[in-house]
């Protein structure tokens, strides 16, 4: 079976704590872009979960917000962000949205 048909994994408690530590991050971005959205997100994120359309939010923010990409300064791209966001804390963001059943 290919890795792109291969069943999705569990998120794991450490995937749990990058979600913990970007969603504030996020939340804050969507306020200042979206103020009711962020405060549905914000209020249903209290409540330990996330709507369709904000877990899509969150994933493709995460995405666009890698902000460390292995790059040199000399190769690119420079990405400034108010938090460090790695290529493995896209993959936990979007394994926990998967484990929370959401498609991304």
């Amino acid at each position: 079976m290919s890795a792109a048909h291969q069943p999705q994994q569990d998120s794991s408690p450490a995937d749990r704590q990058v979600v913990e530590r970007l969603v504030p991050v996020w939340l804050r971005e969507t306020e200042r872009h979206d103020a009711d959205a962020a405060r549905r997100a914000r209020d249903n994120w209290h409540h330990g979960e996330l709507s369709g359309q904000a877990a899509q939010d969150l994933a493709l923010w995460v995405t666009a917000r890698i902000t460390d990409t292995g790059f040199n300064e000399d190769e690119g791209p420079d990405v400034d962000g108010p938090a460090r966001i790695t290529p493995a804390d896209k993959a936990s963001v979007h394994r926990w949205l998967a484990a929370q059943g959401h498609r991304v």
